[in-house]
């Protein structure tokens, strides 16, 4: 029986130590760090319930094997070598001259950027670049934007970009085109605040030489505004007056009624001819009704143009024409008047008298427009240049 109990314990004893040697095995395989201390606590109870008589199992199970870990500064070296590359390159103009201060932007091949820098001198370098595949940017003043063709960057390469050449943007000007139509309207209405000493009307003298010609809308606008202009109708009140004073034309008599139809009369004569001379045949004959300031030359060549330009105007396309306008105007006006002045004035020779004298004052007009501009208010434009 005491034979049996010791070969009992015998194989038990075998067996024990068959499971440690495997338990060892196993420790010099798999990390340490895949045991926790509950495990190894529980193992270490397992023992002591296969071997109550012994304390001596921990020994066992703690030898001095160094356990296998896949260390971390592998992976951070490799890493650091993939992203080793770098890339560089200098901006250059076409005439092989550097170009300082290009933005150069180093972009993935995806069209996403990985990293944008100034160049210095011309030279960029970008470093600590990943391997892959990438293009180049460069957008520099006065320059076209620059892109490179996509290149492959591989780890620990310097990789120079070739051909990193800037073309000189041409200059590119807008020109806003507008019709002349427009251009001509804000001339008339720069030139309806012209007055002399700040009263009188002045608003056919054209103080810009090249000004825009005039559609026949403007032209009989233009007219309407200047013969209606309250200042002009006084003064066909003090013309009336003088004619009052020195009974002319007889026929109409004295007093109120008297004054009334010279005053009529005048107003008549003033708008039929304002009308005739700078809307009507100015439309028909294609002419502009304007005075155009010389401004420059002696006074001789100014007076000269004041007087020349009551017969000789400028026709729409710019070209130089006799002044039919003016001529068949005060013709036609003067024709007018014989429906109302007295009977006994009427006839050819008051066409003719009116006609002589709306020309007489267009001369004068001209004289006075030449040389008034010092006292004519908002007078833009210089004259003949």
């Amino acid at each position: 029986m005491f034979v049996r109990v010791k070969a009992l314990r015998k194989a038990t004893r075998f067996r024990s130590y068959a499971v440690l040697a495997c338990a060892a095995i196993a420790l010099s395989v798999f990390p340490v760090t895949a045991f926790t201390q509950s495990k190894t606590d529980a193992l270490a109870g397992i023992g002591n319930n296969l071997f109550p008589e012994t304390t001596d199992v921990a020994p066992i199970f703690a030898p001095n094997i160094a356990p296998i870990f896949a260390p971390q500064s592998s992976f951070q070296d490799s890493t650091a070598a993939n992203a080793s590359a770098s890339v560089e390159g200098t901006v250059l103009d076409r005439s092989g001259g550097s170009v300082p201060g290009a933005v150069v932007s180093l972009m993935h091949r995806d069209g996403t950027e990985f990293r944008a820098m100034v160049s210095a001198d011309g030279v960029f370098n970008f470093t600590n670049v990943p391997a892959g595949s990438y293009f180049v940017t460069v957008n520099a003043k006065n320059f076209l934007p620059f892109k490179s063709a996509a290149f492959v960057v591989i780890a620990q390469q310097i990789y120079e970009v070739p051909n990193v050449s800037l073309t000189v943007a041409t200059a590119i000007t807008e020109v806003t085109v507008r019709p002349t139509e427009f251009i001509a309207a804000e001339q008339i209405k720069a030139a309806e605040t012209q007055r002399l000493v700040g009263v009188i009307p002045n608003f056919y003298t054209s103080y810009i030489y090249d000004a825009a010609p005039l559609t026949t809308k403007q032209k009989f606008l233009l007219a309407a505004r200047g013969t209606f202009d309250p200042v002009s109708l006084l003064g066909v009140g003090f013309a009336a007056g003088i004619e009052q004073a020195s009974n002319t034309y007889a026929g109409y008599g004295q007093g109120f009624a008297g004054y009334s139809k010279r005053y009529a009369a005048k107003f008549a004569d003033g708008r039929s001819s304002d009308f005739l001379t700078h809307a009507v045949f100015p439309s028909l004959l294609h002419q502009d009704p304007r005075y155009y300031y010389q401004g420059t030359g002696s006074i001789k060549s100014r007076l000269a143009h004041a007087v020349g330009s009551a017969f000789v105007t400028r026709t729409d396309s710019g070209l130089t024409a006799p002044n039919y306008s003016y001529v068949l105007g005060d013709m036609c006006s003067g024709a007018l008047s014989n429906l109302y002045y007295p009977r006994a004035n009427r006839g050819v020779s008051l066409v003719f008298s009116n006609a002589a004298l709306g020309l007489a004052g267009r001369i004068g007009t001209n004289i006075l427009r030449e040389f008034s501009k010092p006292y004519t208010t908002n007078a833009s434009g210089d004259g003949k240049p």
